[in-house]
C-alpha cells in the first residue's frame, strides 16, 4: 500500500511539471516551503531529467525553484511572525513542526546569525521549517527572502543537476533496473518512510 501511494504521489509531481512546466516546478517547491512534505529530492531531479531532454532549460529551472522556496517561506515566516514561538509550540504540530525542530533552528541562528538562513536552505529537513523560527524571531525580511532565495537557489542547482546526470545514463540505468527492480522499490519506500518520520518524530514530544 505505502508503495502505491509513493508511486502515485511520483506520478503526480511527474504530471504537474510535465503539463506546467517551471511554473509547476514553483509550485511544487512552494507547497514544501509551507512545511507540507513534499521532498525537493523527488521534484528537481525529475526535473532535471526533463532538462536533460531537452523540455527545460537548465537555469530557468533552477531559478523556478528557487523561486517557489521564496514564495512558500512567506506564509510560514508571518505565522511566526505574529503568532510568536507560544504559538508555534502549541499548533505547530499542524505544520510538522515541533518544539525540538525549533530548538534545532535556534542553534543554527544562534551560531550563524542571518547566515543560518542561507546555509538552512541547502540542508534537508531543515530547509523546510526554518521560516517559522526567523518569523518568530523577526528576522529583516529583506535579509531573510535574499538568502532564503540565494540558498535555495544552489540547492535547486544541485538537485536539477543531478537529474540531468540521471537523464543522461537512463539507458545504462534501466538495465540496472530490471535485474533490481524489486529492490529498488524497497529501497524507495524505505527512503519516504524516513523523510516522513523525520518530519513527524518529535511531534507527541511537544
Amino acid at each position: 500500500m505505502l508503495d502505491s501511494i509513493l508511486t502515485g504521489l511520483v506520478n503526480w509531481i511527474q504530471g504537474i511539471i510535465t503539463h506546467m512546466g517551471v511554473f509547476g516546478i514553483t509550485l511544487l517547491m512552494a507547497i514544501e516551503s509551507c512545511n507540507i512534505p513534499l521532498p525537493s529530492e523527488a521534484v528537481l531531479p525529475f526535473a532535471g531529467f526533463l532538462v536533460s531532454k531537452g523540455e527545460l532549460n537548465f537555469h530557468l529551472t533552477a531559478i523556478a525553484g528557487a523561486l517557489g522556496c521564496v514564495l512558500g517561506s512567506i506564509p510560514s515566516y508571518y505565522i511566526g511572525y505574529f503568532g510568536g514561538r507560544t504559538f508555534v509550540e502549541k499548533y505547530g504540530k499542524y505544520f510538522l513542526v515541533s518544539k525540538k525542530d525549533l530548538d534545532e533552528a535556534d542553534k543554527w541562528v544562534d551560531k550563524y546569525g542571518d547566515w543560518a538562513f542561507f546555509l538552512c536552505r541547502m540542508l534537508p529537513i531543515v530547509r523546510t521549517f526554518i521560516s517559522l523560527p526567523a518569523g518568530i524571531l523577526r528576522a529583516r525580511k529583506r535579509v531573510f527572502f535574499t538568502l532564503t532565495f540565494f540558498g535555495s537557489l544552489i540547492w535547486s542547482y544541485v538537485l536539477v543537476y543531478v537529474g540531468i546526470k540521471f537523464g543522461e545514463h537512463i539507458d545504462k540505468l534501466k538495465a540496472i533496473w530490471h535485474k533490481f527492480d524489486l529492490l529498488i522499490v524497497i529501497i524507495c519506500v524505505i527512503l519516504g518512510i524516513i523523510y516522513i518520520y523525520k518530519h513527524i518524530k518529535h511531534l507527541k514530544e511537544s
